[in-house]
Formats: C-alpha cells, structure tokens, sequence
C-alpha cells in the first residue's frame, strides 16, 4: 500500500501543520456550535480531505458529536472504512454538471438513514458549472437541520462569492518542512528503512510543502534506491544536483578560481538551471542562518540578488548554460566589492596617509597636487562652486602656508565666488590648517593668454620687490623728517599694512569673511 494512505490520519491528533484548522473544527464540535456548511481551501496535499472525514466521523459518532470519536461505534467503523451510508463523497471534477447538482439536492429531502447528520463532501468544488454553483446555492443557504456540506478546493478564487459567503471558510497551509522531516522519520522509522542526514530535507523540499507529494516522493526514492536513501541517489533521481556539488561550486566561487568554475558549468549541461539555481538558494539560506563566517550579510544578500535575477533571465528565451556561467562569475566579482563603510574606511586612510593634519603642512615649494585636493573637495562640496573655481581660478604656487592663486570672474562668477567665500574658506582649512591663506590676484581674459605661469611668478616678484623699495624710501623719509614713532604708532602701521593686504581679496569676492583670514 502506499504510504500516503497507509499513513493517512484518522483523528484530529494525526493531522501535520494545521493547527488553527484543528483547533476551531475541535472547539465547534465540543460546544455543539455546528454550522451548516464548511470551504475547506489550500494547497493540494495539505489535509484538506483527511479533515473533512475526519469532521464527519466526529459529527456522527455514537458518543458524539464530539472532537474525540470512540473509533469502536459501528458509525465511526462505518467511517473509518469510507463505505458509511450518511456520509456522501462526491468529485464535483467528474460529476460537474447542473443534472449531478440536482441528484445531490433530491438525497437532501431524506432523513439520515442511521447517523444524526446526512453530510456531503464535496471535493474539488470549483470545478462546478456555473448552472450548477447557480442551482446549488438555496439548498446551501437553508439546508435542512441534518443536513451538513463540506466543500474542498485548492482554487477558491475560482468559486463564486454568493457559494463562499454561505460557507464557514477554513484556509489550509502549506506545510512547514521541519514539521513534514519529522513525519517521514516517523514513517522510516516505523517501516525500518535506513536514511542518510540531509535526504528527508530534500525530499521536503520537493515536496513543497504538500504531505501527499512527499510521500509519494518517498515511495519512490524507497524503490530507486532499494531501501538505502542517501543524498546522491535521492538527488538523481530527483533530477537534483548533489549538495556536495552544491558546496564546491560556492568554494570555488570563494577562491576566484575562473577556470574551475567554467569546468563546473560545462559539467551541469545535463541539468536544469533553475533546478541549481533553487538549491544554491537553499544553501546560501542554510550558511546564513548557520552564521557561516565567511558569509556576511552584504555577500548573502549579494549573492541572493544575482540568484534571484539570473533565474528571472531564465524566462526568456537564452542559452541556459550561459546564464549559469555568468551568475557564476558575478558572484565571484561579488566577493571583491567593498561594503560602502570599507570604501569610506579606506578613502579616509589613504588621505591620513597623504596629508598628515595633525602637524601643520609646509608647503615651501610650489605643489599643484595640494591644490588639486582642494579642487576636489570644492566639487563634493557642491559641483557648481567646484566648476566655477575651476574655470576662473589660475593655481600659482604655494608658499609660506599661502596659496597664491590668479583670478579672471567677472559678473555671474564673481558673484557666485563672493556668495561662496565662507564655504571656500572652510574647505580651505579643512583640507590643509587653519593658518592657510589664500592670495587672489585678476587679470582679464585678454592678460591670462599672453601670460604663462613663469611670467606669473617674475610679475609677483617684482611686486613684492617694489612693495620693498616703497617701504624702505618710507622708512628712509621717516628718519630724514626725524619723526618719532611710538609702540601705538607701529601698531597702527601695522594694522593698516594688514587692511592693505586684505583689500584685494575684498576686491575680488567683496565678502568680510575672507577679511578675517
């Protein structure tokens, strides 16, 4: 006999993961709240079935109703042998038409011939006409008092809503898998039939969530494999790719090993993709919640997502064999990318490593690089100031923490440099040190293309030179005139020559806050 029903339930207590069904059929039965029509739906396998006989056993016991049958009455025997008279079984996908409907309402005008309830079960309901469903629906609303329906179906969208509002709706869940692995250890166990650790999860898997489709898979690898389940008979005859041969491929992802990894692929031609593709999920879920080191949780969920997208390329029309290469390879490139805290870890390393802020920087000689750094920033600061910087400003050279700069802005620029100048400034400073200065110089278009950056330096120069000349004929004059100057006074000399050095800058962006520098 098979094992599905060899082993198929014949109490509330042999019924495998449905619980909340259990408990309300259970609760109605002992208090003697009976409605008058019950929709059992669910996935093909779930119980639904061995649930309604078993409800109708219940409600005709001898001793009942009651949600524990004595099993000894001649109703509950009569039951349990499917051949009792008040208990009508009926395919509605075999017996679908209104004439079918209308024998079934003519057996409701009877009496029960020896139990308390007359009760139809009606199996793969939705398969009905519409005529029928039509001609079913008073009998169903106001049945007579003995007369009980339970109707099953694993579509229920396909019922009308005027059937389903008149029925007790019982929704029947797939099964857990664990809870299915117990079942079947019970079953081998009970049938003396050695397994291998790892086989009943796979079969529960392919099962997918249906006892029935279990155990069917069970009588199977039973016969295929003679008795002596093990992972790779059970996955050949499956049609499943080893779980050893699972691993291997997540090893060799791991190590970057391109060319194993395209020997891999052209040793699975022989099987389905999608096939791999669910077991590599099942795997990847079981490393994960095993807390397998090597797997975090931004490479799980990298490696979920590539999965997930290489079986939606599946459906389309594509070489099955080069889809697996590809995700193959895209979860070796997964592996080297950096989680975006690494990224900024690092980037923030390279730039201590670059610039040290701890101790001033001495920028004696021209350096372009630093002015670069800043550039940059300017631009992650905001890109608009970054280009306006870039295009009007001419780097000239850095020297004694100065950068000398040339300007050309004029009108649009000028007035997004002069709005900036708190901003430049703090990038300024951020970059380098607070000491830092900047020393801005216009020029026109005109002057910036007959001049190069030598011409640059020697006009600077000779500035600074004739700046020299002016003050030392000041001083000269000054002693000549013998005109003393006391502490205030050469404070005040001083102060004046800063608000002199301060007015070009003022010049150009015409904003206090680069006066304060």
């Amino acid at each position: 006999m098979a094992l599905a029903l060899k082993y198929r339930p014949s109490n509330f207590d042999g019924l495998i993961g449905q619980e909340q069904v259990v408990k309300s059929l259970k609760n109605a039965l002992d208090t003697q709240r009976l409605g008058h029509a019950y929709l059992f739906s669910g996935l093909r396998g779930s119980g639904k079935t061995s649930t309604a006989r078993i409800f109708a056993k219940a409600m005709v016991c001898s001793e009942g109703p009651s949600s524990m049958p004595c099993e000894i009455c001649d109703n509950c025997k009569m039951a349990n042998e499917n051949r009792h008279i008040d208990i009508i079984e009926m395919d509605a996908a075999s017996h679908r038409k209104i004439d079918d409907i209308r024998d079934l309402i003519e057996q409701t005008r009877y009496k029960p011939a020896i139990a308390r309830f007359k009760i139809f079960i009606i199996d793969e309901v939705h398969m009905l006409t519409k005529e029928a469903f039509n001609a079913l629906l008073k009998t169903l609303e106001e049945p007579p008092e003995y007369v009980k329906f339970i109707l099953a179906t694993t579509d229920p969208l396909k019922l009308p809503l005027t059937i389903i509002s008149r029925t007790q709706h019982f929704r029947f869940r797939p099964i857990n898998k664990n809870e299915i692995v117990k079942h079947l250890q019970f079953i081998l166990s009970s049938e003396n039939i050695k397994y291998e650790d790892g086989v009943l999860q796979i079969l529960a898997r392919s099962g997918s969530g249906s006892l029935r489709d279990t155990l069917t898979l069970l009588d199977q690898a039973i016969i295929f494999t003679n008795s002596n389940l093990t992972k790779a008979s059970v996955s050949s005859m499956l049609g499943l790719l080893d779980p050893d041969k699972i691993e291997k491929i997540f090893e060799t992802i791991l190590k970057n090993d391109k060319n194993e990894l395209i020997n891999l692929a052209k040793e699975l031609e022989g099987y389905e993709t999608q096939n791999i593709i669910d077991e590599m999920i099942v795997n990847l879920k079981d490393k994960f919640l095993n807390k397998d080191s090597r797997y975090s949780l931004l490479l799980c969920e990298r490696f979920f997502k590539i999965l997930s997208k290489s079986k939606t390329m599946l459906s389309v029309d594509v070489d099955d064999n080069f889809v697996l290469l590809l995700m193959f390879f895209m979860m070796m490139e997964a592996t080297n990318l950096k989680s975006i805290d690494e990224m900024i870890s690092s980037l923030e390393k390279d730039k201590l490593n670059t610039l040290d802020t701890s101790t001033p920087v001495s920028f004696d000689k021209p350096k372009k690089a630093h002015y670069d750094e800043f550039l940059k920033n300017l631009y992650d600061r905001s890109y608009e100031l970054g280009k306006c910087f870039d295009v009007c400003i001419e780097f000239v050279k850095f020297e004694s923490n100065i950068m000398f700069l040339n300007s050309s802005a004029s009108g649009e620029n000028q007035d997004i440099l002069r709005k900036s100048s708190s901003v430049i400034m703090k990038v300024l400073r951020q970059t380098f040190d607070k000491e830092t200065k900047i020393k801005i110089d216009s020029y026109t278009k005109e002057e910036n293309i007959q001049k190069n950056d030598k011409n640059i330096e020697n006009v600077n120069l000779k500035n600074e030179t004739n700046e020299e000349i002016q003050t030392q004929n000041s001083l000269n004059e000054l002693k000549t005139s013998d005109i003393k100057i006391d502490d205030n006074q050469s404070l005040n000399l001083n102060k004046n020559k800063e608000d002199e050095n301060i007015s070009y800058m003022n010049r150009l962006f015409g904003d206090p806050q680069i006066q304060n520098t």
